[in-house]
């Protein structure tokens, strides 16, 4: 019997001190911690979740990014368009997905888009 793939949580780096990153994702971005030791943290929203790893690579942090679907873009959009960070427009791009961007203070890319069921 093959075995199904269920989720999968990245490790992205802080790009400075744990608490700091601890800090933009939950009062932020509305993320909750789900467990934390040493430099390490796992947060989630939703049934999304990253392990957020105490590292200031900006070449790593530089050169990652996620696409995140979501149930109400427009909502997220207004909820993230004014936190600190370098949040791009909302805008139908020409692949044929409405999606807005986001860079973390860290240099980690987020992409968001409605993502229907």
């Amino acid at each position: 019997m093959n075995s199904v793939l269920r989720s999968i949580t990245p490790m992205i780096p802080t790009g400075g001190s744990i608490s700091d990153a601890l800090k933009f994702f939950t009062e932020q971005m509305g993320f909750s911690i789900s467990w934390q030791s040493g430099g390490g943290a796992g947060v989630h929203r939703g049934d999304v979740g990253f392990t957020l790893v105490e590292n200031s690579n900006r070449e790593w942090a530089d050169n990652t990014s996620f696409s995140i679907g979501v149930s109400d873009l427009d909502s997220l959009y207004a909820e993230y368009k004014d936190i600190p960070a370098k949040v791009g427009r909302l805008e139908m791009k020409f692949w044929g997905r409405r999606e807005f961007h986001m860079i973390l203070p860290s240099g980690v890319c987020l992409q968001f888009f409605q993502q229907d069921k």
